[in-house]
């Protein structure tokens, strides 16, 4: 179990929430929900509907899809994050590749901290501009 002290450092490294003042960032870490799985556990499954997204706050969790595996996450980084701005069956399956310590968000509490910081909401428009620009580069090669 993760200490809110150590819940709001992790929060704050994370590229999407870096520039949200510390004092929302702790109260955020109180509501974020600390997760622990092991090695080749399923996180979530294509197909099932999400409303959280997830910190990876230890360890590795790689990212598929029915066909191939589309990546591996490490430390402070962020998966789940459409799911939940937007509740839809999930995109891929996450499992972790090694035992792993997550941080889970769920998107109430998400819309709550945008609706109050205009940097996280920024935070999060640029991220989902970088998927899209990924994307977009993918399917034109």
């Amino acid at each position: 179990m993760l200490l809110t002290i150590e819940k709001t450092l992790i929060l704050k490294s994370v590229k999407i929430l870096s520039s949200v003042p510390e004092a929302q960032l702790t109260d955020l870490a109180t509501i974020a929900e600390t997760r622990d799985f092991a090695a080749g556990e399923v996180i979530i499954r294509q197909g099932e509907l999400g409303t959280s997204m997830y910190i990876v706050a230890r360890g590795k969790v790689r990212i598929s899809d029915a066909t191939k595996e589309l990546g591996l996450l490490g430390e402070r980084t962020v998966f789940g994050e459409l799911a939940a701005l937007d509740p839809e069956p999930r995109a891929a399956t996450v499992e972790a590749v090694e035992d792993c310590t997550l941080l889970r968000i769920d998107g109430e509490s998400l819309y709550e901290l945008m609706s109050g910081n205009k940097e996280v909401t920024r935070g999060i428009i640029q991220t989902l501009c970088e998927y899209t620009r990924t994307n977009l580069a993918l399917s034109t090669s």
